[in-house]
This record gives structure tokens, sequence and C-alpha cells, in this order.
């Protein structure tokens, strides 16, 4: 049986259809528990959520956060199949990267240029960081193991998607804490954590999605 073939028919092969989506039912829910829980041990949601100002800037940074994560998600059950394409990691990177470019433009155009670069480092970038790297690891173990109930045949790219699935999951949770509202403070601390838990996500890849 030539390669195409053997591709051809996985792919068609309901188990492999179903089993992503089954295993990602049963670890998601507690997985997101868990997180939570550790999120409400160590940080907390921040103060001021009384106020719409507050509302709105979180409301911005979720809006990003969790299209990137659900896209993420969607990326990961598709890259779980045989079939799935060479350029799945970017289109799952991209509606959330378009929502971010849209509010760093609304906000140059809002608070203006003059003191962009206080608005980029922020108070708290480090905490970020490690905050956004810890609260996704959970969720980036869940992703690599319903990328493993699959058959992939390319594991950089599921690496990179369920970094990013994962990592969309811990940005959403440290952006109900963080107090740096600028889109630009996503760009410089969010975006390094992603490129962070991605690497980590081509790491488990390649040790674990072997078949």
């Amino acid at each position: 049986m030539k390669t195409d073939d053997l591709v051809g028919l996985l792919a068609r092969d309901d188990i492999v259809e179903r089993s992503p989506s089954l295993a990602a039912a049963f670890l998601y829910p507690p997985c997101l528990v868990a997180v939570a829980l550790l999120f409400f041990a160590t940080l907390g949601p921040r103060a001021g959520f009384d106020t719409q100002a507050i509302l709105v800037t979180t409301a911005t940074k979720l809006a990003i956060t969790l299209t990137l994560a659900v896209s993420g998600v969607v990326a990961a059950l598709r890259a779980a199949r045989p079939d799935a394409g060479a350029r799945l990691g970017l289109l799952a990177a991209a509606p959330a990267l378009l929502l971010l470019t849209l509010a760093i433009a609304l906000d140059l155009s809002t608070s203006g240029v003059a003191g962009w670069q206080s608005r980029l480092v922020g108070l708290h970038g480090w905490r970020c960081l490690a905050a956004v790297t810890t609260f996704s690891l959970l969720p980036l173990a869940a992703t690599l193991d319903v990328l493993r109930r699959g058959a992939t045949t390319r594991r950089t790219m599921a690496g990179v998607v369920a970094g990013l699935a994962a990592s969309g999951v811990g940005a959403s949770f440290y952006a109900l804490a963080c107090t740096d509202d600028s889109p630009l403070f996503m760009l410089a601390w969010y975006g390094p954590a992603t490129l962070i838990v991605v690497a980590l996500g081509l790491f488990g890849a390649r040790r674990l999605l072997e078949w």
C-alpha cells in the first residue's frame, strides 16, 4: 500500500476522528478547573471590575486570548488527523493576531504615540511571562494527550498548535489579573510567553507524537 493510500485510509477512519474529540471532552474540563484553582490560589482577579474602563480593557484582552485558545484547540483537533494541512498553525494564530493588531492600532489612535514605550514595558512584565507560561502547562499536557490519540503526520505543526491552544488558555486566566492594559504590553510580554509555550509544545510533540 502506498503512503498516500495509507494516509487517506486513516483520514477516513472514524476512530481517528472520534478519539481525539472524545479525549478533549474528558481532559479539558478538569484541566480548566485545575488551572482555575491555581489561578485563584496564586493571583486571583484584579480589583476594579465594577468600573467600566477595567471591564472594557479586560474584555479586549480576553477577546484576543480566548480567540487564540479556541482557534488553537480547533486546530489541534484537526492536526490529530493525518491529512492535516501544513499551514494549520498559521491559520490558528491568525485570528488572534488580527485582533491584537486592531487593538494596537486603536490604542495608538486614542492614546497617541507619546508614551508608547512605557505602555509597551508595563509594570509587571516578568510576572506576566511567568504566569502565562505556568498557567499554560496543564493545558499543553492535555492538548498533547489529545493529539496523541490521533494519527498526526506533522509533529512540528502539531506541537505549534498545541502551544498556541495552551498559551491561549493560560493567557486568558492571567488577563483576569493583569493590570497592564495596553495591547502593546500584550505584544511585548504575552507574545514571548506564547513563544515559550509553543517551544515546549514542539519539544513535547517530538517526544510524544510518534506512531
